[in-house]
Parts: structure tokens; sequence; C-alpha cells
């Protein structure tokens, strides 16, 4: 409980950081209106409508674009491998302008003052009735990418039902997941089974039996135009999260049974074949180049935004961004089984322009109601800009280092490369929504052990591959594990084992190979793990500093890319 006097001098500070100005943009200095947003060249007999990697969010956020997205052998320089002034000019987007806010780091905070915050599941709403409305229902497929039930307070609280019932409400076709595994094998399908619409995967196999564990395709027709939607759940499940919460099943890329599907689909009678997936933008960039009659690729998982659909061989590719900012549209013309002209947009969801959709807001407002002066509660403040998306890390994972090195009482700290968390501008509150938006899983335990030096850098070696091993099927996901008490330098066009080196202390002290080091971290995969969780833990050490920025900045050197 604060204090009358903390909470004097932290509304003091406060009002001083942002110099008294409100956070919500004034729709008229925008220059842009919702018919904007919606203004698009339709074409043919379907649209597609595709969200993503929602991560929970059901209210309008900040979420800072990164700073550094490498790509690496053939990927490299190309999207969505590009960052800033690259990324304006490649796309032909014009510099302060709501678009080049919405996709790129650039002015940020300015922009972000200006055009405000995005998304809002009320607003996405608004648009996809829009949309409908305009094309008729019966040529709209709307899906949804996965990574939808898991990332704030209230999905966290609910294990996932306060997003189903949103969702619900929206009423998508179909939908795949990531983090949807995390519930645990028995709460995923008890929420499946609540869900209006197909779970789909085909690449998920029971072990025992190696049958399927979910349907792999769904049949619509739209616009009189036979589709079929195969699901690709993420592939890497079993790696990058626990294991033991999906005992018995197998996943993997499996393109030969993606190809097998498509066949199969084509032999329906299919005229579209659309891969709905969560394998991440470069996995499906090199499954583009080799599947035969797949017709779009709706991906998801690395959380990359363009603004338009790219084209691989005879495979449209949209990957639609992350927390709700965006929705995805393709439009489709069919000739004779055939696609024969297409349109595509990617549209920033600009919540003080676009009008809340009544029945959504109130649904969202219900679901949350019971966590509402939780939510709100303040425990500290935003000295600098706090966001999490880069290849390395930002500060708000500096700031989670912090945390644990203070809390735990170690030398070193790891915090996972997670991709979702949103974003703080400096003078903002921070409060228990915004703590768990950084931290809502479950297994949050932050260990605390020891570790050689070796040790340290097999396992920075092993993430590293992960993340830059030039085949995109050897990609397991997720960003650099963040660090914090330490330094090093990293060359990702290197060979395995050979891209981290010069590890030292914060100190400016070597790490040597056979030294130990106390460490600690949380997100560790390995059951039964001891700690307390990290959301208190950064609760507890929000609230004691109050004013919050990173103690440490740009820990890692990149050379070489």
């Amino acid at each position: 409980m604060q204090s009358r006097r903390e909470f004097l001098q932290l509304a003091t500070i406060t009002a001083m950081l942002i110099g008294g100005k409100s956070w919500s943009a004034v729709a008229a200095k925008q220059e842009i209106s919702e018919n904007d947003l919606l203004k698009f060249d339709s074409k043919g007999q379907i649209t597609l409508l595709h969200i993503t990697d929602i991560h929970g969010q059901l209210k309008p956020v900040f979420f800072r674009p990164p700073s550094e997205n490498f790509g690496i052998g053939k990927y490299e320089g190309i999207p969505p491998h590009l960052v800033g002034k690259v990324f304006l000019d490649y796309f032909g987007i014009e510099p302060n302008t709501p678009l080049a806010y919405a996709h790129t780091m650039l002015d940020y905070i300015p922009l972000a003052r200006e055009y405000g915050k995005l998304g809002g599941l009320d607003r996405t709403a608004s648009l996809i009735k829009n949309i409908r409305a305009e094309r008729g229902e019966e040529k709209v497929l709307l899906l949804d990418g996965g990574d939808t039930w898991q990332g704030s307070y209230t999905s966290l609280k609910t294990q996932g039902e306060d997003m189903l019932e949103a969702m619900n409400l929206l009423k998508p076709d179909a939908m795949v997941g990531h983090w949807e595994f995390t519930l645990g094998q028995d709460r995923l399908s008890e929420l499946i089974d609540k869900i209006d619409f197909p779970f789909l995967g085909g690449n998920v196999f029971d072990t025992e039996w190696d049958e399927p564990v979910f349907e792999s395709t769904s049949y619509f027709e739209k616009g009189g135009v036979k589709i079929a939607v195969i699901g690709q759940h993420f592939p890497y499940t079993p790696i990058a999260n626990p294991r033991y919460l999906v005992e018995g099943w197998s996943f993997g890329i499996r393109p030969e049974i993606i190809q097998k599907n498509i066949n199969k689909a084509k032999k329906n009678g299919a005229e579209v074949v659309v891969l709905l997936s969560h394998n991440g933008f470069d996995v499906d960039q090199k499954l583009a180049s080799i599947l035969d009659n797949v017709d779009v690729v709706l991906t998801g998982h690395t959380h990359d935004a363009i603004p338009r659909a790219i084209k691989i061989k005879n495979t449209l590719l949209l990957s639609s961004g992350s927390h709700g900012k965006y929705l995805g549209r393709i439009d489709l013309k069919i000739d004779n089984g055939k696609v024969v002209d297409f349109s595509s947009n990617l549209i920033p969801i600009f919540s003080d322009v676009i009008q809340p959709d009544p029945e959504m807001a109130r649904l969202i407002d219900k679901i949350r109601e019971p966590y509402e002066e939780e939510c709100n509660r303040v425990v500290g403040a935003a000295e600098t800009l706090l966001y999490r998306r880069g290849n390395f890390g930002g500060p708000w994972d500096s700031v989670i280092c912090d945390a644990i090195i203070q809390e735990r009482d170690t030398e070193i700290s790891l915090s996972p490369g997670f991709r979702w968390g949103t974003t703080l501008l400096p003078g903002q509150k921070i409060t228990i929504d915004d703590i768990y938006s950084q931290t809502s899983m479950n297994y949050p335990e932050v260990y605390r052990t020891e570790m050689s030096g070796e040790t340290i850098k097999n396992l920075l070696e092993d993430v590293c591959d992960n993340i830059f091993n030039p085949d995109p099927f050897f990609q397991q996901g997720g960003d650099m594990v963040r660090v914090g008490g330490m330094t090093y330098t990293c060359q990702p066009k290197n060979t395995m084992g050979n891209r981290i080196n010069d590890l030292k202390l914060s100190n400016g002290e070597k790490i040597e190979s056979q030294k130990k080091y106390t460490v600690g971290g949380w997100g560790s995969i390995n059951p039964e793990v001891e700690g307390p969780p990290i959301y208190k833990l950064l609760e507890n050490y929000v609230s004691n500093e109050k004013i919050i920025k990173p103690k440490y900045n740009n820990p890692v050197t990149v050379k070489g890319i």
C-alpha cells in the first residue's frame, strides 16, 4: 500500500516527466479517419482477414517496433529483416507519418504522443464488421494465427477464458496455436471445447499411435469459391516451452505432411489453399519456396508486420504483426480455380481514430471488471522509454534483469527472449497490468543457481544458433536471451560455437570458463523449478525503486552484420 507521501512524490515526478500533456492523441491532429484506414482496392470474390499474436491484449497498447531484426544468409536485407529508414524506403512510406509510426521505431516517442495507442479488440471488431458489411459476410474469412490466449493479467487469472470469450464474439473461422499449449493439455482441451471455430494443426501427432492430435484442414465456401484452410501449430513448442505441458505429443514443421494435406485439399475440390501458420516468417518463406499449390500463407509467431503481402513463386505471404496493432487483409480474384489477381494491406488499428464496437466494448468491460482495480494499481513510473522487442533485448528486459539481480542477490541474470510485452513512454505510470504484460505465464518461477563461465557461454551459443542458423528450419523461435550483470560480443554470421566472445561481468572483469557464478533467471522449461514468480518479483522491485530505468544499457556488442 502506498503512503500519501509516496503517492504525491510519484505524481509530481510523473507530471514533470510528461510535461503535463495528455497521452491520448487528438484525432484532429492525426489527419486520418476510420474511412482512411478502411480504404482498399477490393478485388475478386474472397477477402481473407488475419490477426495474430494478440498475446492477451484486450485494450489498446503502445508497442515499439524493433531497432534490430537481423536476417541471416539468403534472408539478410529482405522483409521482414528491415528496420527504420530502410523499411520506409523499401515500402515507400514517408517519415513522420502514421504508417511510419505504426511500422518503425523512428521518432517513436513524439509520434506515439501524437498518434496514440494502437489495437484494442473493440476497435478490431469495428473494422471487421465494416469490412464484412462492405464485402458481404459470404465473401469474408477471418483467421486467427495464435498466441491469443496468453500475455496479460486477465489471461493468466482466467487461464485463457477472457480471450476465448472475446474471440467467440469476434467470430474467426479458424485458429492455430503456440502459447495456448502452455496452459497444459487439460486446460487446452477445455477451452477448445468452448470455442465456436476449429483449432487446426496438422503437424502435431500422438507419440504412442503416431496419429494426428488435431484436425489439419477446414473447408469453406466464400464468394462461390471453395477454400481449404490448413493449420500449422508452432513446430518447436516442446523445445521453446516446457515439454511436460505437451507430454505425448510430437510437433515439427513436417513439410511433407503439409504437402500431403494440400494435395488432399486439392483433390477434395479446393480452388484456394491457405496455410494458417505459426511457424514464423522465415520458416514460411522457405516453405513457400518448396511447397506446391499453396496460394496464401498467413504467418505469425515472429511478430513481424509488413504493409503488404510479398510473393514467393505463386504464393502470397503476409505477416500481421502482434498485440492487436494490425488487421491483415488479402483480397483474391479467382478464375477457373486459379488466383488471377489480388490486393493486400496491413491496417494499423489507431485506437483514437476508430470508433469502438459497442458489443465488444461491453464484453471487455465485463471481462475486466473483477480485476480492474488491481490491474490499474500504480506501482511506479517509467523514467525512460521501456520496450522489449529486438534481437538482443530492450530496456524492459534490462529492468527485469536488474530486478532479478537485486531481488535474488545474483551476479548475473538471464531473461528469456520473449517477443511479447507492451511499451511504456517516458513518464507513464507503471501498473500491475504493465507488470503482467511483460511476465504473464504459467511457469514464472525465478530460479537461483550456480553456473560456470563455460556453461554460460555454451547456453548463449545454443540460443544464438536457434536464432541465427542460416537454415530457417533450424531456427526455433524467440529473440536472444537477455543478460544482466554481464556483457559479451556476438557475431551472428559465425558458425555454431564461435558466435559468442568477450564475456565479462559488468565491472569489466573477464568471465572465466572454470569459475562459478551465481545466476538468476526465469521461464525455465525444466519441471519443478523453485523460486518466486517473476511478476511478483518485478512488482516488488518497481514498487521499491519507484522511478524505473535500466541500470545498464547495451550489454551486447554485435559485429559482422
